[in-house]
């Protein structure tokens, strides 16, 4: 029970029923970072936390001179150790057998497994805080009551689509910061997901990087000449060994198997993180290189304001993409992410009307007048959301 309040506090990363009015203020594969990718790590390292699972993390077992205690708490703080795999049907289990000076593969990652996922969770979540913050709620300020579940009604709706064009009209090129802060934050996700693939590598001996290849090769090999890569990995029996003094004062070596029923866990967390941070890395490149057409060609701006939004009126689109900046159309693509695309298609051709007016535009209600339906931020400071 307790493992379930734990994992339903995780669940609140989601926020599904949230969705439908909250300000988007990212893309998808953005979300996916720091929603997704940060629940599924905290909730694996709940899950390699819960002994309840799995009972103890490490059994070992020997003559009986050691106490069973104080043997378990000496291997599970310092580490074990397999000797070099081969299809020598003489020993034990994979891994083990006669130590005559043989190379060792030390492992002593367990112990840390929790502690790196809790880490890797915030390290995706990040560039999410980075860019809230350095967008200030400005989305969800001018959008207020024309997204979602939230939208009012026809008259009061219309005051506010004509408050938000002229809003939109008086700061124009005065969002300059704004795509250079989501396209670095899109950098850092990318650069967040392949640091922690090579991260995990190091972390496991340099093991991971062909993990899930190895995985899948595996499964297709002949059953009796090949070695299972998880549990090269991931052993479930190692050895651990116990210096202690005898009777006559000589130190005397006792070797130990120690059980590790924590890697049952572990061999299956790395294996679907290892497939999931691959796709998550081609997506965020994706991402990456569509932000940057965005900001390097005009005519990208312009088939998405075409396709996405359906707004195709020439001398609109040619007004919106000529005279505004790459930080005026983040905006305007994020406002269209948060509107009906009816209601988004209206303020489109007002804008664009404005624009292709210029000076002769008609009048529009002051910034006074606009004050009573877009609060000042300190409103929006007090709301706490991921």
């Amino acid at each position: 029970m307790a493992l379930i309040g734990m994992a339903s506090a995780v669940a609140g990363f989601v926020k599904v029923r949230y969705l439908i009015d909250k300000a988007v203020i990212d893309n998808m594969v953005f979300r996916m970072h720091y929603r997704i990718t940060s629940a599924i790590l905290f909730l694996c390292c709940l899950l390699v936390t819960a002994n309840n699972l799995i009972g103890d993390p490490i059994s070992c077992i020997n003559d009986g001179a050691i106490s069973a205690h104080i043997l378990n708490t000496y291997c599970w703080i310092t580490y074990t150790f397999t000797l070099p795999y081969s299809n020598n049907k003489g020993i034990a289990h994979p891994g083990l057998g006669n130590d005559y000076g043989e190379e060792r593969r030390i492992h002593a990652y367990y112990q840390w497994v929790p502690f790196m996922l809790f880490f890797q969770g915030l390290l995706f979540y990040i560039p999410h805080w980075i860019w809230k913050n350095w967008e200030e709620g400005k989305v969800r300020m001018i959008s207020e009551g024309m997204r979602g579940t939230s939208a009012c009604i026809a008259d009061d709706k219309s005051k506010r689509q004509i408050r938000l064009v002229q809003y939109l009209y008086d700061t124009l090129h005065m969002h300059n910061t704004y795509s250079f802060g989501y396209f670095f934050c899109e950098v850092l996700n990318f650069a967040n997901v392949v640091g922690n693939i090579f991260f995990l590598d190091t972390f496991l001996g340099g093991a991971f990087l062909t993990y899930g290849t190895d995985v899948v090769k595996f499964s297709n090999m002949n059953q009796e000449q090949r070695t299972d890569p998880m549990i090269e990995v991931f052993p479930r029996l190692t050895k651990c060994t116990f210096h202690k003094f005898g009777a006559s004062g000589t130190i005397q070596k006792h070797d130990a198997l120690c059980v590790l029923a924590l890697n049952i866990l572990n061999e299956k967390i790395f294996i679907f993180l290892w497939f999931w941070f691959i796709i998550l890395s081609v997506l965020s490149g994706l991402a990456l290189v569509y932000s940057a057409a965005v900001i390097l060609l005009p005519s990208t701006r312009e088939t998405i304001l075409k396709r996405r939004f359906r707004f195709g009126t020439p001398n609109g689109v040619e007004a919106l993409v000529r005279k505004t900046q790459v930080g005026d159309f983040l905006l305007l693509h994020l406002l269209g992410q948060n509107m009906s695309l009816r209601m988004f298609g209206e303020v489109l051709d007002e804008l664009s009307r404005r624009l292709h007016l210029g000076s002769n535009a008609p009048s529009a209600p002051s910034t006074l007048e606009m004050a009573p339906i877009y609060p000042t931020m300190e409103k929006f400071a007090k709301e706490t959301e991921t």
